[in-house]
């Protein structure tokens, strides 16, 4: 039954973003910066009573913050030259290599 409130919670933000995106540009930017996916990660890390695994799994979020960044950034410098679609491929592609940088690299270096 957690699994189904947790779907709902994600459809109805996307439903959101969808009827704002009819009204403007800039909320349906803004949106996706609430933590809905945090919040249901953080209760399912939560739930289980380890407060040290609670503080991983909120540093393991912080470090996906640069790679947000380097995505919106592709994304927005690509797609004066780009279709929309491959701006936001590379945009996906810049967000794994930072991601992968973030997590492994301390492991390769």
């Amino acid at each position: 039954m957690d699994i189904i409130w947790k779907g709902i919670l994600g459809g109805l933000l996307t439903a959101l973003i969808a009827w704002l995106s009819k009204r403007g540009n800039t909320l349906p930017g803004i949106l996706p910066l609430f933590p809905t996916f945090a919040i249901i990660a953080l209760l399912i890390v939560g739930a289980k009573g380890d407060n040290a695994g609670f503080r991983e799994a909120c540093m393991a979020g912080a470090k996906t913050i640069p790679a947000y960044l380097a995505f919106l950034g592709i994304c927005y410098l690509t797609v004066g030259t780009f279709d929309y679609r491959l701006a936001l491929l590379a945009g996906v592609t810049a967000w794994l290599f930072i991601i992968l940088i973030a997590f492994f690299g301390p492991r390769w270096i």
